[in-house]
């Protein structure tokens, strides 16, 4: 099969993934062996091409937000059938026996495994995932559509929730790329007042275009106090403007799975009076597909910009210049 994979961590510019031919995935005990139909191109593969997340396994195939069509099932396999079209996300393998896992948070679970991680992901024509942590996809979205749902939107998701953001609330959104953009569109639909601050014009116009109720500079102070933010943005910079445009009690979550370093905060301006910064790690199954039922039901729309499997390496450069508004997805 084609495939891509992480040569040697460097910047994108300097080519840290190779293109080529490798051996076809054999699906073991408990998996599913996908065509891939569509990857979605996920901010945390950049970190991984570009080093600032260690990888896991020397030569891994990334992407986790893949469409697939089941083309063989290992023993043991009866969730689906062959030729059903599910998803592969990020979370492939939990202990089940830890702390976190018998309290019901998995996505703290202390042997967990990912895809594109620790066993090769989408940015290949075939691919294995245990079919425990398969995803059916909703009927509304097409392969392309589908793909971002699959990280972005979970993790979206799960971030509006550990924001705390109360009904009818102010929510300010910090950088406005894959993920952002569809929890902006959650948040509207269950009656937020969105604000959204990042530097890119085309991702404020987007902004604008689902409902926003202001946009700005990323740094920028809203016109309002917040009740609960979200940082998408993987820059720790803005975390104390962030924190100071919360009201009391407010919360910031702060979505990405690598974060530059976070100045110094002051106490009595961004922390006091009950303000809250707290991390985003990973997701459960529950929210991943809480997370597709609420996309089906809300209609959302991805915005997405395709790419050809070979133009892998583009996306990301893409990707890292900020030149893509919404989700590269590739098509395969």
């Amino acid at each position: 099969m084609r495939a891509w994979w992480i040569e040697e961590p460097g910047p994108v510019e300097g080519g840290p993934l190779r293109f080529g031919r490798c051996p076809d995935p054999v699906p073991g005990p408990g998996e599913l062996l996908l065509r891939v139909r569509a990857c979605g191109v996920c901010r945390t593969d950049l970190h991984l091409a570009e080093g600032d997340l260690p990888l896991h396994r020397p030569g891994v195939v990334p992407g986790h937000e893949v469409v697939g069509e089941i083309v063989a099932l290992g023993p043991g396999c009866t969730r689906f059938r062959r030729g059903e079209r599910v998803g592969a996300a990020w979370l492939r393998h939990t202990c089940g026996r830890c702390r976190f896992c018998r309290r019901g948070r998995e996505n703290l679970c202390t042997a967990p495994r990912f895809t594109g991680w620790d066993a090769d992901g989408g940015y290949a024509e075939r691919t294995v995932v245990p079919e425990a942590f398969a995803y059916r996809l909703p009927e509304e979205f097409d392969d392309v559509a589908a793909a971002p749902l699959l990280c972005a939107g979970i993790i979206g998701w799960r971030a509006l929730k550990l924001a705390e953001l109360p009904p009818g609330g102010r929510l300010g959104i910090y950088g406005f790329g894959a993920s952002a953009h569809l929890a902006a569109q959650v948040a509207i639909h269950q009656g937020a007042e969105v604000h959204v601050l990042t530097r890119s014009e085309r991702a404020r116009e987007l902004a604008r275009e689902l409902g926003a109720a202001s946009v700005g500079g990323a740094a920028d102070p809203p016109p309002r106090l917040l009740d609960a933010a979200v940082l998408f943005a993987p820059a720790g910079e803005l975390v104390p403007p962030a924190l100071r445009a919360l009201d009391r009690g407010g919360t910031l979550a702060v979505a990405g799975i690598h974060l530059s370093t976070i100045p110094a905060l002051d106490h009595a301006a961004e922390l006091f009076q009950e303000r809250r910064l707290r991390s985003v790690t990973a997701n459960t199954r529950r929210d991943g597909e809480e997370s597709l039922r609420l996309a089906a039901r809300l209609r959302l729309r991805p915005t997405t910009v395709p790419y050809r499997l070979e133009h892998a390496d583009r996306a990301l450069a893409d990707l890292a210049a900020d030149r893509l508004t919404g989700a590269a997805v590739l098509r395969v």
